[in-house]
């Protein structure tokens, strides 16, 4: 995508990318730099945030490299400490950090369950946990405050074998809203994007043969969405005037039936 956003609107802001190290996270993090924020990059492959943080800094950008799991609670609140340390408290945040494992619920594929909740339940939980204090404070000062959770279209559609994975993603976007209600009135933005089929690493991890064959022939058969798309939407999102909050956005390539 070209870039739609001209300028340094976010000149001054701090943000947080978690789930930094590849796809939608890494090119948001290089986006929110370029437009001027400081950007804390937090994922679990430090090899990966530490190429990233070179590329950030080569073209200018401020930047701090976070190795954290997000499922661990006390290493997500240290990083939040460190952010404030280092770059100052946090008015961006995108909770990014997800994983996608398919299978058939008669599978009874239990570890997979599990580690779909951990990451994309109680690692968003714990980001929020974390930085919400961040952008509370970042509200009450007059400033902008945004907290943008990633969810999927797989929140809404009917896909077979997604159970579990778009029932963590429902979570997200249902808890967006309702988090919107509380959060809007001390002036927080609260935001949840759910994009469809994104050209990342992401469809790697299904070893599902109907997914997987389902996923390639999207990438295959259509232009779908690059790391780039997701990126100029959060920058555009962050980029309004504070008084203005896209609550919930569905991103889609044009040619994507469902």
């Amino acid at each position: 995508m070209s870039p739609l956003i001209t300028g340094r609107p976010l000149d001054g802001r701090t943000a947080v990318v978690t789930g930094a190290s590849s796809g939608m996270g890494a090119a948001t993090a290089h986006r929110l730099a370029a437009l001027g924020a400081s950007v804390a990059i937090v994922a679990r492959r430090q090899d990966r945030l530490a190429a990233l943080a070179e590329d950030i800094t080569t073209a200018g950008g401020t930047v701090l490299p976070l190795t954290v799991d997000v499922t661990d609670r006390a290493a997500v609140q240290a990083a939040a400490d460190e952010v404030a340390n280092e770059l100052g408290q946090a008015d961006l945040v995108f909770n990014n950090a997800g994983v996608q494992l398919i299978s058939a619920i008669d599978e009874l594929k239990v570890d997979d369950w599990q580690r779909q909740i951990d990451l994309n339940v109680t690692g968003v939980m714990n980001v929020i946990a974390a930085f919400l204090p961040h952008l509370t404070a970042a509200a009450d000062r007059g400033g902008p405050a945004d907290l943008i959770n990633t969810s999927s279209i797989a929140a809404t559609r009917i896909l077979e074998k997604f159970s579990v994975y778009s029932g963590t993603k429902a979570y997200i976007s249902h808890l967006t809203r309702l988090m919107r209600v509380e959060l809007g009135q001390k002036n927080v933005r609260v935001s949840a994007i759910e994009p469809g089929m994104v050209d990342t690493e992401l469809p790697d991890h299904v070893v599902d043969t109907d997914a997987s064959t389902m996923m390639a022939a999207l990438l295959r058969d259509i232009d779908c969405l690059r790391g780039d798309d997701i990126a100029e939407v959060v920058g555009f999102i962050t980029s309004l005037p504070r008084h203005v909050n896209l609550s919930e956005l569905t991103i889609l390539p044009t040619a994507q039936p469902l």
